[in-house]
């Protein structure tokens, strides 16, 4: 199999159009594009990239292309589409839940990120156990590192300290976090249409290492 080299515009380009046109109809008059230039492609480029993660890290890596179909049962936007293309890259072996890899194209931008968007109720203990004690300490340095460098990370999603730790914990910033995923939004779109998209990927996923390092300690 050829190496995978990039994106073509046609693909951004399909993206583009489903999003100004979110009909079945419509989708189904470009199957063929979207089946030739960016379900084909982005297998493709899923199974290497999960093939250079190994190399990255050291560690085997399974990619996951989400559904470009729309689960609208319980949404009030009724469009049947994703007018984006998302890919996860998760790391095989026993953690609980291990952090991840995040690959997100959308018409306007790419963005890449790692981490966990939400524990569920067990490596959710597991993570505030941690956040009480050194890694904590280190989550806390690493976000503040890392936003002054320019890296996009969200807000913790609760106000205040959860039950079982001190409301005035030294920790309390990690400990308000339900999980932690940090972005690089890596420019227009164009990203992808440049030769070495797999190479550049992976440095720019090299960026975030230290998120991927920390999270993997935790569980």
């Amino acid at each position: 199999m050829a190496t995978f080299e990039s994106f073509s515009p046609e693909a951004l380009g399909f993206l583009k159009d489903l999003k100004a046109n979110n009909t079945k109809e419509w989708f189904a008059a470009n199957k063929t594009t979207y089946e030739t230039q960016l379900k084909a492609p982005s297998k493709q480029f899923s199974d290497e990239m999960a093939a250079a993660l190994q190399d990255l890290i050291g560690q085997g890596h399974s990619g996951k292309i989400f559904r470009i179909y729309r689960d609208v049962r319980f949404s009030k936007d009724k469009t049947p589409y994703n007018a984006h293309l998302h890919l996860a890259f998760i790391p095989q072996g026993n953690a609980v839940q291990p952090p991840m890899w995040f690959f997100g194209l959308s018409p306007e931008k790419l963005s890449l990120g790692c981490g966990v968007f939400q524990y569920d109720r067990q490596a959710l203990d597991a993570f505030r156990t941690a956040m009480a004690g050194p890694e904590g300490a280190e989550l806390i340095r690493l976000t503040e590192e890392m936003r002054q460098s320019g890296f996009r990370i969200e807000d913790p999603e609760l106000k205040r300290v959860p039950s079982g730790f001190d409301k005035d914990h030294p920790h309390e910033e990690a400990l308000r976090r339900k999980g932690f995923t940090v972005w690089i939004d890596a420019g227009g779109s164009a990203f992808v249409f440049e030769p070495n998209l797999i190479e550049r990927t992976s440095a720019l996923f090299g960026q975030l290492m230290p998120v991927f390092q920390l999270l993997s300690r935790v569980m």
